[in-house]
């Protein structure tokens, strides 16, 4: 008696993306509004499935950056963050994503295109609270991302990827602080970025502030991993005021 043919599980592959960016000094997360079903006007992370079985995923990531945000990829920092298969994320079937972690300075009001009826960047800590109601298991998805960022920039030069080309230490400082979401103390960050041999290397020039001294500028040195680490501060006790210390 022969075994019944095995034929393959239909299985389904997206990619999702957990963009941030910093504005006005925040922390922010790119959402799209769904413009079908399932989770018909929803907020949801931006992403979408495979155009053929023969497109590579990372360029699928790259490729639903432009379409359903409008936002270029060539200068966007894109790694893989995480695979999401639970069998019951998506009603239409067994769904498995690929979510990836984009990261870039200065991103400009997205353009909402193909599948999503709107875009736009909304406050991380509005997505980790559930303040903002995301479809799917998306918030799962940007929670994981935004604490994967925030462990990065501990020990690697992830920081540099929210900013500019140049930079003065106090924009970076900015970053670890909206990130970290988190007050630093100014001269204990000051001493540990430059501890940090070849995290940031002095770009030549200065910028003129009004009154006052030059700041001097700065750029991404060749060193991607931090030695000493920046360690992020414990969160305060609950009932506890945070000092605004680093160490």
């Amino acid at each position: 008696m022969q075994d019944d043919a095995w034929s393959p599980t239909p299985v389904l592959l997206t990619v999702d993306l957990v963009i941030l960016t910093l504005r006005q000094g925040d922390l922010h997360i790119l959402l799209v509004e769904r413009g079908e079903d399932p989770f018909r006007g929803m907020l949801a992370l931006p992403g979408g499935f495979l155009n053929h079985d023969g497109e590579e995923i990372l360029d699928a990531a790259h490729r639903e950056l432009n379409e359903e945000t409008a936002l270029a990829s060539s200068w966007v920092h894109l790694e893989q963050l995480a695979v999401y298969g639970d069998s019951g994320r998506d009603p239409r079937g067994r769904v498995v994503s690929v979510a990836h972690l984009a990261i870039a300075p200065g991103l400009p009001d997205p353009v909402a295109g193909t599948d999503a009826t709107d875009a736009a960047w909304v406050p991380a800590e509005a997505v980790l609270s559930g303040e903002r109601e995301l479809a799917f298991d998306h918030r799962r998805i940007a929670t994981d991302g935004i604490e994967h960022a925030r462990t990065k920039l501990e020990y690697s030069s992830l920081a540099t990827a929210f900013c500019g080309e140049q930079f003065t230490i106090a924009e970076l400082q900015q970053v670890y602080e909206a990130v970290w979401g988190t007050a630093l103390d100014t001269r204990n960050f000051y001493r540990k970025v430059q501890a940090a041999k070849g995290f940031i290397i002095p770009a030549g020039t200065d910028r003129r502030t009004t009154g006052g001294r030059p700041a001097r500028l700065y750029k991404a040195g060749p060193k991607t991993v931090l030695f000493p680490p920046l360690t992020r501060p414990a969160p305060p006790a609950t009932g506890q005021t945070a000092t605004g210390g680093d160490e």
